[in-house]
């Protein structure tokens, strides 16, 4: 199972307001103009600046 459909529909970067794109093999959503990776865990998206990463 993975993040619902619905749900990625609505998501945007905390930080920028900005679309994310869902890498599922990775577990991650990722923001390509903050250039963050925002952990997803169990299924559900950890959407805080201070767990997200740099790539």
């Amino acid at each position: 199972m993975s993040v619902a459909r619905e749900l990625l529909q609505i998501l945007v970067c905390p930080k920028c307001k900005g679309e994310l794109v869902h890498r599922p093999d990775d577990q991650v959503l990722v923001c390509p103009a903050c250039r963050l990776r925002y952990p997803v865990r169990d299924d559900i998206p950890i959407m805080l600046v201070d767990e997200a990463t740099s790539y």
